[in-house]
C-alpha cells in the first residue's frame, strides 16, 4: 500500500503534467513553486526515472512521464468516481466515461445522446473512440462498448440488448441497370460487391431469415473498412453492398440505393451495450446505459 505522502505526490504529478510550468501547477494546487519542484524530485528519485523535461520557460513529459501520467490520471479519476458514488448525488453521472462504439452507428445514433447527457451533466467527461472491430474493454481501459452482432467474443462481459437492425442488401439503380438485378442468392456470385474489411479479411454477408440465417462470402470486388465509404461506393455504382438499415434508409428513400433480394435476406443483427463485470455498476455507466435502453425501448435503434 502506498503511503499518504506518495498519494499526495501523485496528485502533484498529475496536476503538474497538465500544466505548462511548475508555477502554473503551484497556483492550481495552492502551494509554492518550490514545493511542487521538490515533490516532483522526490517522486523521480523514488521511481528512478526522469518524468519531465525542464527548460527555463516550459516543462514537458518524458516518455516515462507520459506512460506514468496515463496510469496515474486514470487511477485518480477512479478514486474521484468512487468518492462520488458515496455522495448524495451518487445516481448522477460524473467523472470520465470511456466509451467505444461502431463508427457510423456511433456518430449517427449514440453521439447525439451522449452530447445531450453531457450538456445536462457538465461534470461528466467523455473519452470517445469509434472502431468497427471488437476491442476488449478490460485490456483497453474502456468503461462501455456498443457493438453489433453476437457475443462470442464478449462472454466475460455484462451485456444489455439495445435493439436490432435489419441488414439491407442494396445497390444503385445505375449498377442494376448495367448488371441486372439478382433474383436469387446464387446470382450474387456473378455480381460485383463492396464488402467490409476487418482483421485482414472481407466481412461475410448474412443470408436467409433470422431463424435460418447463414453466411455468404461475396466476391469482395472492393473491400473497405469504413461503413460510410462502403455506402458511397455503392451509390457510385461500384457494386452491391449489405449494410444495417439505419445507414441506408435515407438513400433508399431518395432512390440513390435500391434493395435487392429482400424476400430472402431478412437477417437482423443485435445491438448490445457491453461493460466489464463489476460488483457495483458505476453511476456514469448505469446512467448512459439506461438512457440508451430507454431510447431502444421506444424503437430508436430498430
Amino acid at each position: 500500500m502506498l503511503p499518504v505522502e506518495s498519494l499526495n505526490g501523485l496528485v502533484t504529478f498529475v496536476t503538474t503534467a497538465r500544466s505548462a510550468t511548475f508555477t502554473e501547477a503551484a497556483e492550481t494546487l495552492g502551494i509554492s513553486r518550490s514545493a511542487v519542484g521538490k515533490a516532483i524530485a522526490r517522486l523521480e528519485e523514488r521511481l528512478g526515472v526522469r518524468l519531465f523535461h525542464r527548460t527555463t520557460r516550459r516543462i514537458s513529459l518524458t516518455a516515462d512521464g507520459q506512460a506514468y501520467f496515463a496510469s496515474c490520471a486514470t487511477a485518480l479519476e477512479e478514486i474521484a468516481s468512487a468518492e462520488a458514488c458515496l455522495g448524495s448525488a451518487s445516481h448522477l453521472p460524473a467523472g470520465r466515461l470511456r466509451i467505444d462504439m461502431p463508427s457510423s452507428f456511433g456518430r449517427l445514433m449514440i453521439l447525439p445522446v451522449l452530447l445531450r447527457i453531457c450538456a445536462e451533466h457538465p461534470e461528466l467527461q467523455l473519452t470517445m473512440t469509434f472502431t468497427d472491430h471488437f476491442v476488449d474493454p478490460v485490456e483497453e481501459g474502456i468503461d462501455l462498448l456498443i457493438r453489433f452482432g453476437g457475443l462470442d467474443q464478449a462472454q466475460h462481459l455484462v451485456a444489455r440488448r439495445l435493439g436490432t437492425q435489419q441488414l439491407i442488401t442494396c445497390a444503385s439503380p445505375a449498377y442494376l441497370d448495367r448488371h441486372g438485378t439478382p433474383a436469387t442468392v446464387d446470382d450474387l456470385h456473378a455480381h460485383r460487391s463492396i464488402v467490409g474489411y476487418r482483421y485482414g479479411q472481407p466481412v461475410a454477408w448474412r443470408i436467409g431469415e433470422d431463424a435460418g440465417q447463414a453466411r455468404f462470402i461475396p466476391s469482395g470486388t472492393h473491400q473497405l473498412n469504413d461503413g460510410d465509404a462502403v455506402i458511397e461506393a455503392a451509390i457510385a455504382g461500384l457494386g452491391i453492398c449489405q449494410m444495417p438499415h439505419f445507414l441506408v434508409k435515407g438513400h433508399l428513400q431518395t432512390g440513390a440505393l435500391q434493395q435487392v433480394l429482400g424476400h430472402c435476406m431478412q437477417h437482423h443483427v443485435e445491438i448490445h451495450a457491453l461493460w466489464p463485470q463489476t460488483r457495483h455498476l458505476r453511476p456514469k455507466v448505469r446512467y448512459v446505459v439506461d438512457a440508451l435502453a430507454t431510447l431502444a425501448d421506444a424503437g430508436a435503434f430498430d
